[in-house]
């Protein structure tokens, strides 16, 4: 950053008084300008045995498949960000979200929150951001071609909780799971 969005004045990265962080302050108002994870919000949709993921159409990690999901816009909850996200990605109407999965990314600065849904009906297609969209049992799931850790932990978590229907909130530290991608 450069320059303040409030006055256009030169900005300069220092620790503001009564902070213990580096942050850009404008150099002529002093308008600190804070800088916060984002969170990207999705939905893991399910109808019957069968999940809908969609593969990329961009970057990063286009080709690779991935539970529709994406960053929240001001205005709205986790909830209608992950709706409109499936939605937008796989053309696709989800009812019944169920908050499933949080991850935190401090090394990019995000947050995931992902939800379980049911799909309202088959009537999905690939949106902009998707080559296709399609459904899979859990025998069918292309594992190795999926495009974040995330999702896979995800989809793993979901299988196994399936068959006792108890789906708990679930989250667990970043590194192990980042170490299991980047053997894969």
């Amino acid at each position: 950053m450069k320059f303040c969005n409030q006055c256009g004045g030169t900005v300069s990265e220092r620790i503001p008084a009564g902070d213990n962080r580096p942050r850009f302050v404008c150099d002529q108002c002093q308008l600190v300008h804070y800088q916060n994870p984002r969170i990207v919000a999705g939905c893991l949709p399910v109808w019957g045995e069968q999940v809908l993921l969609c593969r990329r159409a961009i970057e990063p990690r286009r080709g690779f498949w991935t539970l529709p999901a994406g960053f929240m816009e001001n205005g709205e909850t986790t909830e209608q960000a992950a709706s409109r996200e499936t939605l937008e990605e796989a053309c696709a109407r989800v009812s019944g979200l169920q908050l499933y999965t949080v991850f935190d990314l401090p090394h990019i600065s995000q947050v995931y929150m992902l939800f379980r849904a049911e799909l309202v009906d088959l009537d999905f297609a690939a949106g902009d951001e998707s080559l296709e969209v399609k459904l899979f049992h859990e025998a069918e799931i292309p594992w190795s071609e999926l495009a974040f850790p995330t999702i896979g932990r995800t989809l793993e978590w979901f299988f196994a909780d399936r068959p006792n229907a108890l789906f708990p909130v679930r989250n667990e530290p970043l590194e192990p799971l980042l170490a299991r991608f980047r053997k894969a």
